[in-house]
């Protein structure tokens, strides 16, 4: 009879112990949930205002992007652009932006991936689900065959003389 009673208690014991346990619980989830919530917004409101410079690789140009890689300021240095072709000077401005926007694309990721991860501590907080289109802007979203096609060749490419129409005339 007393072992009867023995294991009566340690059942009583743990329905008294699981409700606090799982209270305890709960509430470490919603402490880390709210802290989590308050970095991201914290992040969110930092990356608003960041941007990134950078010099094209023949130091004649310089971009800032904004933190949605969008081009927010150019600047043409020394003149050095007075004595470049057209399509050097074109090539100097797409690699500087293109550098720009991939140092804001990793600062950004950067930024963010802490939060990408599960918690350590409560194993059902999966991490955060972060909107990257509002972050970089709707072509993040696009399938990369799309963002691919739109790359060219790597040389630039004179509309007048290679669009295709004078082949007709030959």
């Amino acid at each position: 009879m007393t072992s009867a009673n023995g294991q009566g208690n340690r059942e009583k014991e743990n329905l008294v112990t699981e409700p606090a346990s799982m209270e305890k619980k709960l509430a470490d989830a919603m402490a880390e949930l709210e802290a989590t919530q308050e970095a991201v917004s914290k992040a969110e409101a930092e990356l608003r205002e960041a941007s990134f410079t950078v010099r094209s690789k023949d130091r004649a140009v310089e971009v800032t992007v904004g933190h949605q890689g969008e081009l927010i300021a150019l600047r043409f240095l020394e003149g050095k652009y007075r004595s470049m072709a057209a399509g050097e000077l074109a090539a100097s401005v797409l690699d500087a932006a293109e550098r720009a926007r991939t140092q804001m694309s990793r600062h950004v990721m950067e930024t963010f991936q802490p939060f990408t991860r599960p918690s350590t501590a409560v194993s059902e907080l999966t991490g955060v689900d972060i909107d990257w289109a509002e972050i970089f802007g709707p072509a993040v979203l696009e399938a990369p065959e799309r963002a691919v096609g739109r790359r060219g060749s790597g040389r630039l490419r004179d509309e007048i003389n290679e669009d295709g129409e004078d082949d007709h005339d030959v």
